[in-house]
């Protein structure tokens, strides 16, 4: 259980509002201020008086009025997941993210900007564009959405176990 990524929270209207640690996830359920609406098959939660699944996705309750997000915030680690650790370039593992128009040609770090990359592909490409190094893309970077980056965000086996009409980010 020490690989136990975190917790989906969905809002009483079944949108995706946030995770939370499993710890935290655990607290609303015994607060019946959320419900299980998935847990992880065969793992469970003990305590003096109480055993629970481990959830992977609860729904709050009561609804919860939030504020339109508009984008999802940029980060490497969100990089790697929108584009599933694989290369832009060869499709091989992706341990590093690389700026599409480089920073020193002002590139910026952001969605349409870069990509998941290997280091050997890093390396190669160095500091030119796809075109400049000869090296084209296999897909175009996108944007997602702030609930897509969210799922997204759950991890590989966590996203592929959610239930069909929650995991459909766009691609």
């Amino acid at each position: 259980m020490g690989e136990m990524r975190d917790t989906l929270v969905l809002n009483a209207s079944f949108e995706p509002l946030s995770t939370v640690t499993l710890n935290r996830a655990v607290v609303l359920v015994l607060q019946d201020k959320a419900v299980v609406e998935q847990s992880h098959p065969a793992l469970r939660v003990r305590a003096a008086t109480v055993e629970l699944p481990v959830p992977r996705v609860i729904r709050l309750c009561r609804y919860v009025r939030v504020p339109f997000r508009r984008r999802a915030p940029w980060s490497r680690r969100g990089v790697l997941v929108r584009d599933q650790h694989r290369c832009a370039y060869c499709g091989r593992r992706a341990t590093t993210v690389d700026h599409v128009v480089p920073r020193s040609q002002g590139g910026a770090d952001s969605w349409l900007n870069t990509v998941a990359s290997c280091a050997m592909d890093n390396h190669r490409k160095a500091d030119r564009t796809p075109e400049q190094a000869g090296m084209p893309l296999l897909r175009q970077p996108f944007e997602p959405t702030p609930a897509n980056a969210m799922l997204l965000a759950l991890g590989r086996e966590d996203f592929e176990a959610l239930p069909d009409w929650l995991a459909q980010p766009a691609a």
